[in-house]
């Protein structure tokens, strides 16, 4: 009991005064830390970056900061640091092999959010995928399919082929095909048709759609109809389009021809 008396004298105050640096250490390490970070945040903000992206990589900046900082507390008490960064530093590669993919999906994330080949709201096709954007996130892409299926799209699948945004000009071209007979007159079936374009109210005027002969098929004279509308607006034009066609033919009396064979019978004795 003495001896141990005698080291806690002797000692003592050493260990004390170590303590009590560790702790300022840390507790002042902890405020530079946090004030960093929040510095960081604000000017990433300020330089437009995306407000997900800011709000992770301030968080990143101030968990490194603050494992510097129990280090250096750790090291201010008279523990040996090296051996334990070391531990870190092992741990920290370990955790990197066995999340391979998770920080592809993360690196894939940064790079969208800093170039924005595409934002909430956008019609994209990614991955194979034709949907609109509902969120981009650090990690994922989820997408809202025409059939309402809901799609999360890992970033690192998004990265690593085309982006297509089909919402990228404000507006698509419809393309259509309309046939009409040889014996029609070729005339009056393309005045009927510029004029369908022209009196839709959700066909745009710029870019100004077009009517021009296609194709002399094997059984018809085929039209390219290529309005544009707005990508909100593409299905009504596709499908407002079609079926007037179809009516203000039957008006005209233009046929619309379908394929057909002439069958040539022999009687042979």
């Amino acid at each position: 009991m003495e001896g141990i008396m005698d080291w806690v004298f002797t000692n003592g105050p050493t260990y004390l005064t170590r303590l009590i640096g560790a702790i300022l250490v840390f507790w002042i390490g902890r405020m530079v830390a946090n004030w960093l970070s929040g510095v960081a945040e604000k000017a990433m903000g300020r330089s437009s970056m995306d407000e997900t992206l800011a709000g992770f990589l301030a968080s990143v900046i101030r968990t490194i900061l603050l494992a510097l900082v129990i280090i250096a507390a750790l090291g201010t008490m008279g523990i040996e640091t090296t051996s334990f960064a070391a531990i870190l530093a092992a741990a920290g590669l370990a955790v990197g092999f066995a999340l391979q993919g998770t920080l592809a999906n993360f690196a894939s994330g940064v790079m969208l959010l800093l170039f924005k080949p595409y934002k909430i709201g956008d019609l994209v096709e990614v991955g194979g995928v034709l949907g609109v954007v509902d969120d981009l996130q650090v990690f994922n892409t989820i997408l809202s399919t025409p059939e309402s299926k809901q799609v999360i799209m890992p970033n690192s699948l998004v990265t690593a082929g085309p982006i297509t945004n089909l919402s990228g000009k404000g507006h698509l071209r419809v393309d259509l095909v309309a046939g009409i007979g040889y014996e029609d007159d070729l005339k009056k079936a393309k005045e009927i048709l510029i004029d369908i374009l022209a009196s839709h109210p959700k066909v745009l005027a710029e870019p100004a759609p077009t009517v021009n002969v296609m194709e002399l098929a094997d059984s018809s004279v085929n039209f390219a109809v290529r309005p544009y509308a707005t990508v909100a607006d593409y299905w009504d034009v596709y499908f407002d389009v079609t079926e007037a066609i179809k009516l203000r033919f039957d008006d005209a009396g233009i046929s619309i021809p379908f394929p057909q064979q002439d069958v040539h019978m022999h009687n042979v004795n």
